[in-house]
C-alpha cells in the first residue's frame, strides 16, 4: 500500500493578493463606517436634547409653573454654554441634569441664547435654533439642527456640514 503525500496551503503570491484585496476593501469601508458612527452619535445627542425639551415642557404643564431649560457648566445653575451640559429646573429645583457633550462636539444656539423658558401652558417664551456638530478632529459631512418653536415643539433636521461653529 502506497501513501501519497499531498501538500495543501497557500503560496506566497496567493497570500499577497488576498492581503491586497482586503486592504482595498478596508480603504473603501472605513470612511463610510466613520460617517455612520458620526451620524449615530449626532442623532443620539440631538435626541437627548429633544427629550430635555419635552421634559421641560411637560413639567411646566404638570406643575402649572414656568420651567427653564438652560445651559449649565456645573449642573445646578444656568451658567456656561450648551456644550457644557444643561439642566431642567422649576424655580430653584433641578429636575434633570445632562452631562457635557463628548469632547469634539459642539451645540450652539444661533442667537446666543443659553436658556429656554416654558410657560404653564407648555408654550415657549421664545423660539430657538440650535446646531449640533462635530468640531474636532474633523467636521464630518453632517450636522443636526434642532428647532424649538414658539409652541414649544422640538424638531431635528439632518443637514450637510461644511463647518462647525
Amino acid at each position: 500500500m502506497r501513501f501519497r503525500l499531498v501538500q495543501q496551503g497557500f503560496t506566497l503570491i496567493e497570500l499577497m493578493v488576498t492581503i491586497m484585496v482586503m486592504a482595498i476593501i478596508l480603504m473603501v469601508a472605513v470612511p463610510s463606517f466613520n460617517e455612520a458612527t458620526l451620524g449615530s452619535k449626532l442623532g443620539s445627542l440631538a435626541n437627548n436634547f429633544v427629550a430635555s425639551v419635552q421634559l421641560a415642557r411637560s413639567e411646566a404643564i404638570k406643575r402649572n409653573a414656568a420651567v427653564t431649560l438652560c445651559a449649565s457648566s456645573d449642573g445646578s445653575t444656568c451658567t456656561g454654554a450648551w456644550k457644557d451640559g444643561w439642566i431642567v429646573r422649576a424655580g430653584t429645583t433641578v429636575i434633570y441634569t445632562q452631562a457635557p457633550l463628548p469632547r469634539g462636539f459642539l451645540l450652539s444656539e444661533s442667537g446666543g441664547a443659553t436658556s429656554l423658558v416654558f410657560q404653564p401652558t407648555g408654550v415657549g417664551a421664545t423660539s430657538a435654533t440650535l446646531t449640533l456638530c462635530r468640531a474636532t478632529p474633523t467636521v464630518g459631512s453632517q450636522k443636526r439642527t434642532i428647532d424649538v418653536s414658539l409652541t414649544g415643539r422640538p424638531s431635528v433636521t439632518k443637514q450637510p456640514a461644511t463647518s462647525c461653529s
